[in-house]
């Protein structure tokens, strides 16, 4: 709304409204509502997906080094192993290719028409990310996939946002985390930013280089969630969280809408960057993508060879540690020392933060809009890294003691 009202800044609505100049009403009434083509286009949007979604993958069959079809998650508090059908690279492909050929060729719709109907699909979005959020807590009561990978706080407002059930499903495979976490909001943040660099094109008659910085930048890290979705499946997002409003509204609203505010306002403010900040934007991106990548292909490589492997030239170093389930079992584990790993215990978002910052930087310093991104993940992040070694504290004691001596750092070497 502050960009379709105010040309996305933020400064100056907040100042209409403690002088008295406008009232939230008065922001509210000018803000297109739902629409009918907007709910046509959002509930076809989402059948699509859901459709994309149900097919076997065989992209894996001609992709060398690809790894889809079925793949099995980890292990559930209940001591489930959940299959789950990865395809999220073929729908990804299926999508981008039936755009732009309707880009170049058939010209059925405007390759504008998300940004045109841009708010009234926001209204869409938070329609079904609430309806989604209902649903499972319903589910969870009355007929959930698995009794016994609930969660019940005792309090319904968290149980709610952040969910009861661990991995609701229909069926056999339709799972709701995965759905939501991947589709729709993943495969349509490519698409948003194509629609913004066309935007800009309608209206300036050119694409600038700081909207195809944003549109390479993005698309690299897009393109890497759905090349390593079966890694996907061991992450915190699944392994650890319920479903409920966290991730259900949030994949559906706050993940499309305010993950692509870069392309956003730059349809507003067509930045154009010297070549010399372009090159060094791109090459901060990319190294902050590689750190990112090789951080956890790193961990990936130590899992999977139980730490037979070498790690930057060298047999890697670990502490041995050991915990005791729920069911009384004990288990051994590693905890990696070398290669990043050995820099800063979760030197993977260090990586993640600084591609994020470089989608901010392509919009220049005018508004603060477009930085709302690295703001929030930095947040996110930090949270998260306290969220798990609070996890990984209770769950490896003293080990854990060990780990945090011999990696001191958390993001930063030498500052945090």
């Amino acid at each position: 709304m502050s960009c379709d009202q105010y040309s996305c800044s933020l400064t100056k609505p907040a100042i209409d409204l403690v002088t008295g100049k406008a009232s939230l009403l008065d922001i509210w009434h000018k803000t297109p509502p739902l629409t009918w083509k907007a709910a046509t286009l959002y509930a076809s949007w989402v059948i699509f997906q859901v459709f994309l979604y149900m097919l076997p993958d065989f992209c894996h069959k001609f992709i060398p080094y690809f790894r889809g079809g079925v793949q099995e998650g980890a292990v559930t508090p209940a001591g489930a192993v959940l299959k789950y059908e990865v395809n999220g690279l073929q729908a990804w492909l299926i999508t981008h290719i039936l755009w732009f050929a309707n880009a170049y060729h058939f010209h059925w719709f405007s390759p504008t028409i998300i940004f045109d109907n841009w708010i009234p699909l926001l209204w869409c979005a938070n329609i079904l990310g609430y309806a989604v959020s209902i649903f499972v807590m319903i589910k969870a009561y009355y007929f959930p996939t698995n009794a016994e990978d609930r969660k019940f706080t005792g309090n319904f407002f968290y149980d709610f946002m952040m969910g009861i059930e661990f991995n609701p499903r229909l069926g056999k495979w339709f799972d709701f985390k995965l759905f939501f976490n991947g589709r729709p909001g993943i495969v349509a943040w490519t698409l948003i930013n194509l629609s913004y660099a066309a935007k800009q094109q309608e209206l300036y008659g050119q694409v600038t280089n700081s909207m195809i910085l944003v549109n390479v930048l993005q698309g690299i890290y897009v393109l890497d969630f759905f090349w390593n979705e079966a890694w996907y499946l061991k992450t915190m997002d699944i392994c650890h969280d319920h479903f409920g409003w966290y991730l259900g509204w949030g994949d559906t609203v706050w993940l499309p809408y305010l993950y692509t505010l870069q392309g956003l306002y730059l349809v507003y403010h067509p930045v154009h960057l010297a070549t010399s900040s372009a090159v060094g934007i791109l090459l901060f991106g990319l190294v902050g993508y590689y750190i990112f990548r090789m951080t956890n292909h790193q961990k990936d490589l130590f899992r999977r060879t139980d730490g037979n492997c070498k790690i930057w030239g060298r047999k890697p170093k670990y502490i041995e540690c050991s915990y005791t389930s729920t069911d009384g079992i004990k288990h051994h584990s590693k905890l990696l020392t070398s290669g990043f790993w050995g820099v800063a215990r979760h030197f993977n978002y260090t990586g993640d933060l600084m591609g994020s910052l470089a989608y901010c930087l392509c919009c220049g310093f005018e508004h603060i809009l477009p930085y709302f991104y690295i703001i929030h993940m930095t947040i996110l992040l930090v949270h998260r890294c306290i969220r798990d070694e609070h996890r990984c504290s209770s769950k490896y004691g003293n080990n854990w003691k060990k780990y945090t001596d011999a990696v001191p750092y958390r993001l930063i070497p030498g500052l945090f």
